[in-house]
């Protein structure tokens, strides 16, 4: 039986208006691909401008949980406990 896991996800301010102006969503989810297919199902427009129509994130966005890089754990993967935070990031660049 899967225990239920209560994460926090930042919404970062470019991305608000799709979820009604919040800056932080409450959901559960055991996964970093667990909490984006929440997402998909309370926020479909949300999820769409993270993900594209193959699930992966968008190039221009970065996800962490708490302090660390996905790309640095175990991707879509990596494993959530109850108080993380999944940080949706916009990429910065620059000339």
């Amino acid at each position: 039986m899967e225990t239920s896991t209560s994460i926090t996800i930042h919404v970062p301010r470019e991305l608000r208006v799709e979820c009604d102006g919040a800056r932080e969503l409450s959901l559960s989810a055991s996964s970093v691909r667990a909490a984006l297919a929440e997402l998909e199902r309370l926020h479909p427009t949300l999820y769409r401008n993270i993900c594209d129509e193959t699930g992966a994130v968008r190039r221009h966005l970065n996800l962490f949980v708490n302090s660390a890089h996905v790309r640095e754990r175990q991707g879509l993967e990596t494993v959530l406990v109850s108080g993380d935070t999944l940080f949706i990031l916009p990429a910065v660049s620059g000339g």
